[in-house]
């Protein structure tokens, strides 16, 4: 009888202590509280950006709030079929006042970290270390129904699911442009930028690869959703 009494006192104070933790427990480190799209990059956020994949009205509900935020335009498209079937995709026109060089069509996460990216680090970045707004986002695509590296029998890249968006460049207020190809390696205020956006922006991605990974990317930052934090 005492014994059963002191597990269910134990099991009280338990639940008690999970309660209390997750009252005061910062969003982004409580893997139990809604995401935000002003959520900071940590492990658990990572967790629950992988999670909405499976829970696509969930990650539409956080993409709207963005939209009324005016971090984001987007429109949702039909799904489609074939080798590469698309479902619960969107296009996305803007991040609010960051142009794009075109839109592009991506899976609702890839969209939502997408989102995070730019107004978390790419925006403030663009001020302190290019010293203007960011105002453009280049990019070369995000959906290609193909295998990676367009290699015959290989898997089918990230590109085949809109899971992964390449940029190339960006565009400031001040009428600057910066390219990932002539910038990375040069000398200046373009290529601290370059070099502290794709260090920075790791951390809201499954996979991010740049000119240090391989002669493929010399042009661009792949920005994927697979994987657990590759950052190359």
């Amino acid at each position: 009888m005492a014994k059963g009494v002191t597990i269910i006192i134990g099991m009280v104070i338990v639940a008690a202590s999970g309660f209390w933790l997750y009252e005061r427990l910062p969003a982004q480190y409580n893997p139990f509280a809604p995401l935000s799209v002003d959520d900071p990059p940590t492990l658990v956020t990572r967790y629950k950006l992988r999670a909405l994949a499976n829970h696509p009205q969930a990650c539409l509900a956080l993409l709207e709030q963005a939209k009324s935020r005016g971090q984001l335009n987007f429109r949702s498209v039909p799904d489609t079929t074939g080798n590469c079937p698309l479902t619960n995709a969107v296009r996305v026109q803007n991040f609010g006042s960051v142009s794009l060089s075109s839109s592009f069509l991506a899976s609702c996460p890839l969209a939502l970290s997408s989102t995070m990216f730019v107004h978390q680090r790419a925006v403030p970045l663009a001020q302190r270390e290019f010293g203007s707004r960011l105002n453009r986002i280049n990019h070369l695509g995000s959906f290609a129904c193909r295998n990676i590296y367009n290699r015959e029998g290989a898997r089918l890249s990230e590109h085949a699911t809109a899971d992964a968006l390449d940029i190339s460049g960006f565009g400031f207020a001040n009428k600057q442009q910066v390219s990932v190809l002539k910038g990375w390696r040069a000398e200046g205020k373009g290529r601290e930028y370059l070099h502290a956006v794709f260090e920075n922006g790791c951390p809201f991605f499954g996979n991010s690869l740049g000119p240090e990974y391989n002669a493929a990317h010399a042009d661009h930052f792949h920005l994927g959703m697979r994987g657990y934090g590759l950052c190359r």
